[in-house]
Formats: C-alpha cells, sequence, structure tokens
C-alpha cells in the first residue's frame, strides 16, 4: 500500500486528581465533569473531520479508557479493537504522586516542581511501600495480571527518559506494524507517554522537550510515508484559541 499514513494521538480529558492540581501518575483516577466534557469535545472534532479508525491503542488506566470509549461511541464505532498495554501508562511519580503541585512548589520552590514534571531525565523521589498511594497502585486488579504475564519490572518512579525506554519500543515492535499494514490508528494516552513519542517521532532535543505540553481532550495528527518517515507533525483539531488555552493550562503548576 502506499501514500501516507494517518495516526491519532489524544490525551485523555481532566481526570478528577488533575482537576485538584495533584500529581496522578498510575494513579487509577477518573475522570472528572470537565474530563468528560473534553473527550466529548475531542469526539466531536474527529467526527467532524470523518476520521474513522481500525484499531486503537491505550493504557491500563480508567481515565483513558473512559475517554476513548467516549470517542469511539460519539464517532459510530463503539466496537472497534482496542489494545490495552501498560507500557502506554503514565509515568509513574513516584513518591510526588498524590501532592499538590502548587504546595510543593512553595516547599521546593516552582523550579524544582517544573524540574520534575518537564525535565527530560530528572527523576522524582522513590515511592516505597510506606507510600500513602503504593497498595492502591500496587493492587490495582491490571497491574496485579500484568506482573503475572510480564517479566519486566514496573518502575517506582520515572522521569520522561525511562518512560521513553518501555514507550517506544511498544510504538516500534506493536504499533508500527499496524500502520505499515494501512491501519488507521488512534492512540489515547497520557501526556508523558505523548511527549515520548513526540520526541521520539519529531527529534526533539532533550532541552526542547522541556517546554512541550500536550493538551487533555484536543486530538493530534501525525501523517508518515511508506517508510514511516513524519510527513505532517503534530496538526491538532479545532479552534486554535481552545488549544492555546489547553496547552497552557497543561503547562502550568496550578492552585491549591
Amino acid at each position: 500500500m502506499t501514500g501516507r499514513r494517518i495516526v491519532v494521538m489524544a490525551r485523555h480529558g481532566e481526570s478528577e486528581w488533575s482537576k485538584n492540581n495533584v500529581f496522578c501518575g498510575w494513579y487509577d483516577s477518573l475522570l472528572s465533569d470537565r474530563g468528560m466534557n473534553e473527550a466529548l469535545e475531542c469526539a466531536e472534532l474527529l467526527k467532524q473531520s470523518n476520521y474513522t479508525f481500525d484499531k486503537a491503542y491505550t493504557s491500563l488506566l480508567t481515565r483513558a479508557h473512559q475517554t476513548l470509549k467516549i470517542i469511539t461511541e460519539h464517532i459510530g464505532q463503539p466496537n472497534l479493537p482496542v489494545e490495552e498495554s501498560w507500557r502506554l501508562n503514565e509515568r509513574h511519580y513516584g513518591a510526588l504522586t498524590g501532592c499538590n503541585k502548587a504546595e510543593l512548589a512553595e516547599e521546593y520552590g516552582e523550579s524544582q516542581v517544573q524540574i520534575w514534571r518537564r525535565s527530560f531525565d530528572v527523576l522524582p523521589p522513590v515511592m516505597d511501600k510506606s507510600h500513602a498511594y503504593y497498595m492502591s497502585i500496587w493492587c490495582h486488579p491490571k497491574i496485579v495480571a500484568h506482573s503475572y504475564t510480564s517479566s519486566e519490572k514496573f518502575p517506582s518512579t520515572e522521569s520522561l527518559k525511562e518512560t521513553m525506554e518501555r514507550v517506544i519500543p511498544y510504538w516500534d515492535n506493536f504499533i508500527v506494524p499496524h500502520i505499515k499494514r494501512g491501519q488507521r490508528v488512534l492512540i489515547v494516552a497520557h501526556g508523558t507517554v505523548l511527549r515520548s513519542l513526540i520526541k521520539y517521532l519529531d527529534g526533539v532535543s532533550d532541552n526542547d522537550i522541556c517546554s512541550i505540553n500536550i493538551p487533555s481532550g484536543i486530538p493530534f495528527v501525525y501523517e508518515f510515508d511508506d517508510d514511516m518517515n513524519v510527513v505532517s507533525s503534530k496538526k491538532f483539531l479545532g479552534d486554535k484559541k481552545r488549544i492555546e488555552e489547553g496547552i497552557a493550562r497543561a503547562a502550568s503548576i496550578g492552585s491549591h
């Protein structure tokens, strides 16, 4: 098959924990009311542009599945085949999980919090067994099930660098072969996962990736040639003002 291959990516809608301005990571927060509306907005943008898909990929986390379900139902593809993987989970924020970003900024300084959030290779403190959300994460049924079927060690903290080390092989080995066969692919995932893919696909430097933020609930499109070279990069759908507002919101540390 010749011609351009199109992949649509979207970050899930706002979660309850994001609404409360706390680091979420692997904690399985649900979508907020705003997040549900953002998912529907995402779905409507795809519907207006007449996008349909052959396969979708997402993480194990409920907020991504909720977003994907809203999208597939709204575009008339409720039975779209879906492959889920822990490799598409949000980065693990370690001991920062459950901490309010603005409160951390008061204690450690805004620059340190932004380093934890957006730097390429600075790890947050490790989450140990005494952490308030340790059991909530590691007793999650899907995580438990994957622990029995995978020999890979799950993280206790991650930067973008470590996240890329699981995301990019999954992209190359599991997603790209379907794209090369001409399948239309939808990826609904998380901010750091999508930043990982953007860094890899667009060759973004370690420094420049720090300033890239992904708005929730706004789909963006990549086009590739037959050899999977990027032809068109990160084209957001929808209103320019809404996109700019979403990016600014994603960049902000927020308030209490």
